[in-house]
Parts: structure tokens; C-alpha cells; sequence
């Protein structure tokens, strides 16, 4: 049977995703925004929490991890910088794997948006979690990183194959639409995805999760390295690119 994921929205703009194995039965929370609202979607599903799976150490990620293992008694997995702050039982970090049932995540180094974030890639699903390493038409801003090491994680997302569906962890798709718009105004198929975009919000449909390949051919952030961008933005090297469409997105 395949994995199953269940999305719903919580807080002002975020999405907690439960991820369920049926043929093992376990569940997993990836990330802890609301534990509140992470235990009650699970309870109506009928599933129940084994695992929690954090994808970095900021509270509406982490925040909800202390609540939901006393409920539930899971096992925690995450980031080394998760322990800091709340409940970690396994540090995970790039290249390591975690499993749920008969289902195997790939864990990517994914720092930039804070130094130790890490996303989940589980292959034979086509899905991947990436927290708040990648948004649709966007990426996290660039609290702890450097942009040479939020590049290079960009770029290991964007190695992944082109139909991985994406789950990142807000809405945050219109304000990005409209900085790509910015950031690369001649593109046709941003053009397209931003009307698109502006359809599915005035009708409250959520546009997460999302295809890499679309966001290969429109996000300035995954294309750094393309001499459109470097020529409208600057920068001898894709990271320095990276660097000037991040602070001016910053202050968009």
C-alpha cells in the first residue's frame, strides 16, 4: 500500500503534514507546528503517532515536539540543533536515512535558512519535505547560513528527479509569484504560474505541494546559475547571484 500524506494548515500560514505507513500502521509528524492541531488531525484520521520527523529548530517546527511525544511516547528525529531547544532522541544529518515502516526517507543537508536544516526525500514515493529550505517560486530567508552554503543545498534539492512532488512548510507562494515576477519579468512561465497562483488563492485552494520541475523553469532561486538571472542580478559566481536575489527578496 503506499505511503499516504495528510496536509492541513495551522497557525497563521504554515502546513502540518502527517505522513502514514498502512502497512506498518506508523505515523509520523514532519515537523511540530500546532501539537494541538497535529494530535486532533491524527486522532480523526484514526492514526496513530509514532515518530516526528523535524526538519530544523525554529518553534513552528519544532516547537510542538515536547506535547506530542508525552501523548504519544514517539521517537523524535531531527537536526543536531533541534536538542538545543526542544525534545530530540535521533540527530539526523545529510546522508543519513530514518525510516517509518516499510517506507525510507534520504535525509539532504538543506542549511541555509538556519545552519543544520535538513529535508526528507523518500524516492520510492516521488515526494520530498523541505521544510523551509524551498518554497514554491521562493526559498527561506538566510537567518543563520551563508549564500555559498545555501546554494549548494539548493542545488542538492534540485538534483533530485524533476517530478518529486514537494511539500515545503507555508503559503508563502503569492508574495513569492510576486517577487519572481520582479526578479525575472520576461519569463513566460512565471508569468503563467503567478496567474495560476492568483486563481487557486482567491479560490482558498492551497498551491503546496508543488512539482520540481516547474520550479526548475521559474524559480529565481533554483536558477542562480542561469546567465539571465546572473545577467539581470549580478555576481561572478551563482552563489554571489543567489546572495543579491535573497537581500533584495528581503526587503521586496
Amino acid at each position: 500500500m503506499p505511503i499516504e500524506v495528510h496536509q492541513f494548515p495551522c497557525l497563521s500560514d504554515n502546513y502540518g503534514y502527517l505522513l502514514h505507513d498502512p502497512a506498518s500502521g506508523e505515523t509520523a509528524c514532519i515537523d511540530t507546528p500546532d501539537a494541538n492541531e497535529n494530535l486532533r488531525q491524527a486522532r480523526a484520521k484514526g492514526w496513530r503517532i509514532t515518530q516526528i520527523w523535524n526538519t530544523h529548530w525554529h518553534p513552528d517546527h519544532a516547537g510542538g515536539n515536547a506535547a506530542i511525544k508525552a501523548a504519544t511516547g514517539c521517537r523524535i528525529y531531527g537536526p543536531a540543533e533541534v536538542a538545543a531547544r526542544f525534545p530530540l532522541d535521533h540527530p539526523l544529518a545529510g546522508g543519513d536515512s530514518v525510516t517509518l515502516g516499510t517506507a525510507r526517507a534520504q535525509v539532504i543537508d538543506a542549511g541555509g535558512h538556519t545552519a543544520g536544516h535538513i529535508a526528507f526525500h523518500l524516492p520510492d514515493a516521488g515526494i520530498a519535505f523541505v521544510g523551509d529550505a524551498l518554497f514554491a517560486l521562493g526559498c527561506g530567508r538566510m537567518f543563520e547560513g551563508t549564500p555559498p552554503q545555501f546554494w549548494s543545498s539548493l542545488l542538492r534539492l534540485r538534483a533530485l528527479p524533476p517530478e518529486t512532488l514537494l511539500y515545503c512548510a507555508h503559503e508563502y507562494t503569492a508574495s513569492n509569484a510576486r517577487f519572481a515576477l520582479h526578479a525575472d519579468p520576461d519569463n513566460a512561465d512565471v508569468q503563467a504560474y503567478a496567474a495560476e497562483v492568483t486563481r487557486l488563492r482567491a479560490a482558498g485552494t492551497p498551491t503546496v505541494p508543488f512539482r520540481l520541475a516547474r520550479e526548475m523553469a521559474t524559480n529565481p532561486f533554483l536558477r542562480a546559475d542561469d546567465p539571465a538571472i546572473q545577467a539581470r542580478w549580478g555576481g561572478s559566481e551563482a552563489s554571489e547571484t543567489f546572495a543579491a536575489l535573497r537581500a533584495a527578496k528581503d526587503s521586496f
